[in-house]
């Protein structure tokens, strides 16, 4: 959460010109509602099998970038689903920026808590040990703009993926 997945996978996808997929944008469209309406009208659980879902129903006939909500990783099956799409791509960044960008929109249904920071470091807690886990390549967003993120991860994965000149 914060990390710059969706900012990245746009900067990904002008300078490769691969497909962009995001899961949290197919869960949306399915069950008709915004990602709080979803959590707020039918709980995280609701959420967490239509996230599963949509990753199963990936069939790509190409190479695309898939964007995923940060909560992905909670589910060992997520992991093994997006280990056969391809590359794992962790954004990673210092918790306090972590934060401040997360908190911008003031819509994210996990940090609507009487202590938003302190749910945040938890769930962050959490995951921080998935992630690293399951990550082939990790970039710390902290102090780059998504097109320097960018480059990172298409020098991280070079002859992985084509890129437009």
């Amino acid at each position: 959460m914060g990390a710059g997945k969706s900012s990245v996978g746009r900067c990904l996808q002008q300078r490769t010109g691969l497909a962009r997929v995001d899961t949290d944008k197919i869960v949306s469209a399915r069950l008709t509602y915004s990602i709080p309406e979803i959590f707020s009208r039918h709980g995280e659980t609701r959420f967490r099998d239509a996230e599963t879902q949509a990753l199963r129903d990936l069939a790509l006939d190409r190479q695309s970038i898939i964007v995923t909500g940060g909560g992905i990783v909670l589910r060992p099956e997520n992991v093994d689903l997006l280990k056969r799409l391809g590359i794992l791509v962790w954004l990673e960044a210092d918790e306090e920026t972590l934060f401040e960008r997360a908190t911008r929109k003031r819509d994210r249904p996990l940090l609507q808590t009487a202590h938003p920071r302190a749910t945040f470091f938890e769930l962050l807690q959490n995951r921080v040990p998935l992630y690293a886990k399951v990550a082939d390549v990790r970039v710390d967003t902290s102090k780059l703009t998504c097109d320097e993120v960018a480059d990172v991860i298409l020098n991280k994965i070079d002859g992985f993926i084509p890129t437009r000149k």
